[in-house]
């Protein structure tokens, strides 16, 4: 046991990571879902979109929430808190709070990890690329909303004087309506080419911003249509720089939206669900749409049933099972026998996981030669892993060019899952091979209190001294029970 541990009811954390609901299971006990054939022309909604999602932002009753909710929410602001810390001392979150400097707006409230106070708009912006610059904010289905909503909620909170319980309180609205966009329209990502951190996150966000200000329920369609004009995000740029500026871009343009929507700003109530240049039309052509999980609001908690995954490893998180599979097999092998690597992954995972050796820290993460060598020859990629010297090591430069990345046909028609086989070939012609299904921190395989508190401490250290740590730790732990904020922005600044 560790010194905090006693901060977690266990019987609770185990459930939030899954381990109860899965008792039984193994990390390959289940094979993915396969994709089934699509439908991109969905029946229209009963009642406007708009309509749907404002009675939930407006009137959600966090009483109504199963206590594991609660238990997740706190996890989510305990991981979150914890990756904006590190991430804050990352050189694009430097550059992005260089700039914020530079802007000189209002010192109203603080920058996570900073000494530096500045407008919510830009501390959000300035959070969000903090809280996602490492990869190693949690995801859920089709994504990583914790790293929009929480970085835009923290500051508003600051500047309106809300309670903890509020914000939590907030944060499950978003994440809620963050994942029914995704779950209406999962081929987004995968298929579209876009990356829902921006595309449904800056939606998601709004709606948490917009819980957490009370904003009146005929406010909501219009703020809804501001964060869908404000939304995006290119794939295209994973591995560099902009990737983060996603989510810090979501953070901001949320507040934007709520500031400007209470305000009167006006914008299309069907904005959402227009036959034809609405937003689910213009950002899923030719990919399965369907409204029907918008019944569910309110009803059937996406918290409580999915849940969150809490990254083991700071980098992409579809290259996880392909890292688990290469440490199960380090205790077979002698890497230096090892004549080759082969990762088979899934169509998705491959288009977002490059086959070359990195040239930064940013495109390390997404490098499959780098990870497969790294996991091989020092186990696992922790924060050590990306920074430059690391990148620079001859024998993972070595191993790496044996490494070889394909799409498994096992795998071929797999979309909402990331399974990876791995096959090692060595010197006398013999091949080892292991298959993961789920990677570390999914429900089949939670992580465990202890690795949840290493992930912490080695994060908020980054940033903060052990002691501000252990007070941070504490009261998120506490966060719904704690009447104000103001002991926590003492202990977050840099």
């Amino acid at each position: 046991m560790t010194a905090h541990e006693n901060l977690f009811d266990r019987r609770l954390f185990l459930a939030a990571s899954g381990t109860l609901a899965l008792a039984g299971q193994g990390a390959r006990a289940q094979e993915p879902k396969r994709d089934s054939p699509r439908d991109s022309t969905p029946a229209a909604p009963t009642r406007p979109l708009s309509d749907t999602i404002a009675e939930f932002v407006v009137g959600f009753d966090p009483a109504s929430l199963p206590p594991i909710g609660i238990e997740r929410a706190r996890l989510a602001f305990i991981d979150t808190l914890a990756v904006m810390l590190a991430g804050s001392r990352e050189e694009g979150a430097q550059m992005v709070c260089e700039m914020v400097r530079q802007e000189g707006a209002a010192a109203q409230v603080c920058v996570i990890g900073q000494r530096l106070r500045t407008s919510p708009q830009l501390a959000a912006l300035a959070n969000g690329v903090a809280a996602h610059i490492m990869d190693y904010d949690m995801s859920s289905l089709l994504g990583q909303p914790t790293a929009p909503i929480i970085p835009a909620l923290l500051p508003l909170a600051e500047s309106t004087g809300a309670t903890p319980a509020e914000a939590m309180t907030a944060f499950i609205v978003g994440f809620e309506v963050c994942l029914k966009f995704a779950r209406a329209a999962p081929e987004q990502s995968s298929l579209g080419g876009w990356h829902a951190v921006s595309s449904i996150g800056t939606i998601g966000a709004a709606m948490a911003c917009a819980r957490l200000l009370r904003v009146r329920r005929e406010q909501v369609a219009d703020i809804l249509g501001i964060a869908a004009s404000l939304s995006g995000g290119l794939s295209a740029n994973f591995g560099t720089m902009t990737k983060p500026l996603h989510s810090g871009a979501s953070a901001r343009n949320a507040i934007l939206a709520v500031s400007l929507g209470r305000s009167g700003f006006t914008a299309n109530a069907a904005a959402l669900e227009h036959p034809v240049s609405g937003y689910f039309r213009a950002f899923n052509r030719g990919t399965r749409i369907s409204f029907d999980p918008f019944r569910e609001l309110g009803r059937r908690y996406d918290i409580v049933e999915r849940g969150f995954k809490p990254k083991r490893y700071p980098c992409g998180g579809l290259g996880h099972t392909a890292i688990d599979a290469t440490l199960e097999l380090r205790n077979e092998i002698n890497v230096a026998d090892v004549t080759a690597i082969k990762a088979g992954i899934t169509p998705y995972a491959a288009s977002r996981i490059g086959d070359k050796y990195p040239t930064s820290i940013e495109s390390a993460k997404f490098s499959m030669p780098y990870l497969a060598a790294y996991t091989a020859l020092y186990g696992p990629p922790m924060l050590a892993a990306f920074e430059p010297a690391a990148i620079a090591d001859e024998s993972t430069k070595a191993l790496a060019r044996k490494v070889s990345v394909t799409v498994d046909p096992q795998f071929a028609d797999v979309l909402d899952d990331s399974p990876a086989r791995v096959v090692v070939t060595l010197g006398d012609g013999r091949s080892v091979e292991r298959t993961r299904y789920y990677a570390s921190g999914t429900p089949q395989a939670p992580l465990t209190t202890e690795q949840v508190e290493e992930k912490f401490f080695s994060c908020a250290q980054r940033a903060v001294d052990k002691g501000a740590a252990a007070r941070v730790f504490a009261f998120v732990n506490r966060m719904d029970r704690e009447p104000s904020f103001d002991p926590l922005w003492a202990s977050i600044a840099g």
